[in-house]
């Protein structure tokens, strides 16, 4: 037999008052949180590699350099900008897409690369030697397809790949940052886009800093966890 219109309305309306209100509003307060404050970010690609692998869920902070409107990149108010060797979230001046790279200049930056070796403001960079456990992380059938080093930016280090054989871009420059913008590479310097492909970033498309790799999972492996990965902050 069918409800009375009556008695279904009720019944909507005491839905809507019980549940469908409280879990909308718990809904817009974790979307405000993860928009404006902070979130996380799967990694599915491995353009930072080794320093982020595929299957890396890594933790964002959002109030890293500013306070945005949640959902927008329109900001509120800001109290920093990124620097050289960060690791930031920025959607892609071309397609929109979200990415994960590293800051590597500033505005008003001299940015070149010869044969994968940055120069910055006519210095080039000091290279050394990976750490063995970041080289352990890596896969073993991968190693030798690659060439790793420890780059140090901004009195900071961390690690790079290139990859012989690759067709890419491994040198190029001197360029000149622009004021307001930045330009970003991915530790993966061989396989990855970035901006020698789309060009320097509007500040306003860098919504975050990564810092910290909160989980890991690995996909060559039926996602098995990758425990020593947890809760690892990023170099």
């Amino acid at each position: 037999m069918a409800q009375p219109r009556g008695t279904v309305r009720s019944w909507g309306r005491r839905f809507w008052h019980n549940w469908g209100k409280p879990l909308l509003v718990v809904a817009i307060v974790l979307g405000s949180f993860r928009s404006a404050v902070a979130d996380w970010n799967d990694v599915p690609t491995g353009s930072m590699k080794p320093t982020i692998l595929e299957g890396d869920r890594i933790l964002v902070n959002k109030l890293a350099y500013d306070l945005k409107v949640p959902f927008t990149t329109w900001h509120l108010a800001r109290w920093g900008d990124p620097q050289r060797g960060d690791v930031v979230v920025l959607f892609e001046p071309d397609s929109g897409r979200r990415l994960v790279k590293r800051v590597i200049g500033l505005p008003g930056d001299s940015i070149a690369l010869e044969n994968n070796r940055l120069v910055l403001n006519g210095e080039a960079a000091p290279y050394g030697r990976l750490a063995q456990d970041v080289l352990e992380d890596l896969d073993p059938a991968e190693r030798a397809k690659h060439v790793c080093a420890e780059e140090t930016l901004g009195g900071r280090g961390h690690p790079v790949m290139a990859t012989p054989g690759v067709l890419a871009p491994r040198s190029f420059g001197p360029l000149t940052v622009p004021a307001g913008h930045y330009f970003v590479m991915g530790d993966n310097r061989d396989e990855s886009r970035d901006s020698r492909y789309f060009g320097f970033v509007p500040r306003n498309r860098i919504v975050g800093r990564a810092r910290a790799i909160a989980l890991s999972f690995d996909p060559q492996h039926y996602y098995l966890p990758r425990w020593e990965r947890f809760c690892t902050p990023l170099p």
